[in-house]
Formats: structure tokens, C-alpha cells, sequence
């Protein structure tokens, strides 16, 4: 199985605005074809278009941060729906109100996390997946959205889980460590091999890894990879997307 993480950055500049690069993120996606992917900074240009593109092959679960519908940016799960049936899905804002939309403690901007129980169309085995996009500013924000996402997947203890995205802080910081006091594994410190390549790097200027995949109940982790993949010769977003292969 394959799953991927991928900013795609809503906007962007000149030859970097989010409709000059559409196609480029389109093609990395259909280069790796993962079971799995969550993209974060998704507003609903972004999600009509690949979904529209993708229809073959993709299904998502999800929802506009500022609305609960279309509106503002999606942490959707994008799944094969030719091996996969949706059990149930959950969409929550990371705040004190999580069922309603809007922004959280010291939140810069309205956060969700969104995903599902799946369940395997060949073998009937379930796995829960999960996105985010944790705030990139407001500290309290994510010290208490990383608490209230591991109090939501609580009810997936025992059932394979994947939870993606970009969590705006780095391997040495307390907001990761609470992911991995939670059960959680970063697949890439697991895998059997892995790359040391930056995810997040503004279009070649400054770098460093906030995207990550983690995994809980997962064990047999083969390979994890930065994709570098440039189609055409240019930057698809300012992330390059995280790739982890398992069983």
C-alpha cells in the first residue's frame, strides 16, 4: 500500500499561482498512484480540479475549513475507490467547538482534520486514514489540536491507521513528540529505507521537514521518500510531497 502527503499551497505568485500549476500536481499524483493521499492549502479551485482529473480513479472525504461544505481550504483524503469502500467518515475543526467551523485557541486560521474508516474492497480488512494541516503560527493551537486529534482517532486503537499531513513543525519539537507519545510512528524513522530530503522548501529558498506520515498498528514500513519529481522542469508547490510505502 501506498500512501502520500502533498501541500499543493493555495495561491502562490507569477509563474507560481495554483492554475499555472494544476497539471504539475496532477501528473506527480498519477506518477505514484498511492492507495492513499491527503493535500492541505486545497481551496475549492483546487478540489474541483482534481477531483474532475482524478475522477478514474480517486473518490475523497472532506470538507471546506470555514463552512463545513465548499468553503475555504479542504484537508481532504483522496482514495482509490477501486479498492476501497468508505465505513464511516469524520470531519472535525481543531478548536474548543470541533463540530462547528472556526478557529481554535490561538489559531492564526480555521484547521480540520478529515479522513474515514476504509475498508478493503478484496479482503474486507479496515484501515482508518486521516489529514491535517495543523496552524502555523498559533503555538497553543497546536499543541491542543495534536491532543484533540489523538483524542478523536482514540476509537481506531486497534484497526491500522494512517494520519498525514502538514503539521507545521519540525522532528525536534514538542508538537511531534506528542504524536509519538500517542502511538503514533513517523513511518519515515521506521521504514526500511528512507531519505533525508526536506519537504517543505518555498520553490528552492529555505527548507526543512514539516510533512510527515505517521502510523499506528503499522509495522512493515518498506520504503518513505521526499518525491522531488519536477514535471516540465518546475516546482508542482512549495512542498514537495512525503510517500510511504507499507503493508
Amino acid at each position: 500500500m501506498r500512501a502520500m502527503t502533498f501541500n499543493v499551497l493555495c495561491a502562490g505568485r507569477n509563474e507560481h499561482q495554483w492554475c499555472r500549476r494544476q497539471p504539475l500536481v496532477r501528473d506527480v499524483i498519477k506518477t505514484y498512484m498511492p492507495d492513499f493521499f491527503g493535500i492541505q492549502e486545497a481551496h475549492y479551485g483546487w478540489m474541483k480540479y482534481l477531483a474532475g482529473q482524478l475522477k478514474e480513479f480517486y473518490g475523497f472525504v472532506g470538507v471546506g475549513k470555514d463552512d463545513g461544505k465548499n468553503g475555504g481550504e479542504f484537508s481532504p483524503v483522496f482514495y482509490r475507490k477501486d479498492k476501497f469502500t468508505v465505513l464511516e467518515r469524520l470531519d472535525f475543526w481543531l478548536s474548543e467547538t470541533p463540530e462547528n467551523p472556526g478557529p481554535g485557541w490561538d489559531a492564526a486560521e480555521n484547521r480540520t482534520c478529515s479522513g474515514a474508516l476504509f475498508e478493503s474492497i478484496e479482503t474486507g480488512k479496515k484501515i482508518a486514514v486521516f489529514n491535517t494541516h495543523l496552524d502555523h503560527i498559533g503555538e497553543v493551537a497546536q499543541h491542543k489540536g495534536a491532543e484533540l486529534i489523538l483524542e478523536n482517532l482514540k476509537k481506531y486503537d486497534n484497526i491500522k491507521t494512517v494520519l498525514m499531513g502538514d503539521f507545521n513543525v519540525t522532528p525536534d519539537s514538542e508538537i511531534y513528540k506528542i504524536f509519538i507519545d500517542g502511538g503514533f510512528c513517523d513511518a519515515r524513522t521506521v521504514a526500511d529505507e528512507s531519505d533525508d530530503i526536506n519537504s517543505f522548501h518555498w520553490f528552492g529558498g529555505s527548507s526543512k521537514m514539516i510533512d510527515f506520515v505517521f502510523v499506528k498498528n503499522i509495522k512493515n514500513v518498506s520504503k518513505v521518500k521526499t518525491a522531488t519529481d519536477r514535471p516540465e522542469g518546475r516546482y508542482p508547490s512549495d512542498h514537495y510531497p512525503v510517500v510511504a510505502d507499507f503493508e
